[in-house]
């Protein structure tokens, strides 16, 4: 009886120390449900780390994007980590999104919180953090966007409406929402959904032009023939691609 109750303790305590991992491919999407109760969705392309213990709960998102709903529990608090940032909350709803630095409408972090407080530090233990780097307070209907490491600085915090937030969480109803955005930052958008991007011949003459509307996610093509028949271009499907070019 001894080693079965020591088995079984085993098994229970392996996930709280090395912690577990989920992950979506592009255009998938995934809710977990974690043992305390608290809800991860993951968007596209999207990898975290779980992991539990009795003192608290620890999430690192490695790339993507999750909305995290956390159960309450003021004794053990909830750690989100990403791009050297740490998200503290103990009973809240937040999104936080990882973009590549390669795009030129993205940013390293952006965190959005829908409700409650979540407080941003720099992540513990990192070497260099500046002088001055403290702690950034979030309430509901903010978003804070963090160029770089938090350590250096590079933080900028707005207001979101309610619209802004529903847009924001468009796409666990598997939908992109646009209001008048640029056709640069709408087709970077699109793409994070399909492995046939967009893309835009003559970027420098096409994009400026502005977009707004619904989407359904993975639906290149339907966005892209939207877009043709709003602005008068043309578009031109490839086995690998869909082109989108001036008329």
């Amino acid at each position: 009886m001894f080693l079965v109750l020591a088995s079984v303790l085993v098994l229970a305590l392996q996930p709280w120390q090395t912690g577990e991992v989920y992950a979506t491919g592009v255009g998938e999407h995934r809710v977990v449900m974690l043992a305390d109760g608290s809800r991860m969705s993951l968007n596209t392309a999207t990898k975290v780390r779980a992991s539990l213990s009795p003192s608290k709960r620890v999430v690192v998102v490695e790339s993507g994007e999750a909305l995290f709903e956390v159960a309450k529990d003021a004794s053990r608090p909830f750690l989100v980590t990403a791009s050297e940032t740490e998200v503290k909350a103990t009973g809240t709803a937040f999104l936080v999104r990882l973009q590549s630095s390669s795009q030129e409408v993205s940013t390293s972090l952006e965190v959005t919180l829908i409700e409650g407080q979540v407080v941003l530090r720099p992540q513990a233990g990192l070497v260099g953090v500046a002088a001055g780097a403290g702690p950034v307070v979030m309430t509901a209907g903010e978003r804070v966007r963090v160029d770089g490491a938090m350590a250096a600085s590079g933080v900028s915090k707005v207001r979101v409406e309610g619209p802004g937030l529903d847009r924001a969480v468009a796409w666990t109803r598997g939908e992109a929402s646009f209001d008048d955005v640029t056709l640069n930052e709408a087709v970077a958008e699109m793409n994070r959904y399909s492995s046939k991007p967009i893309v835009m011949v003559e970027a420098a003459r096409l994009k400026a032009l502005r977009v707004s509307g619904l989407f359904r996610t993975g639906d290149s093509a339907r966005f892209a023939r939207a877009v043709a028949a709003l602005h008068g271009l043309d578009v031109r499907e490839h086995s690998d691609r869909l082109d989108l070019a001036p008329g």
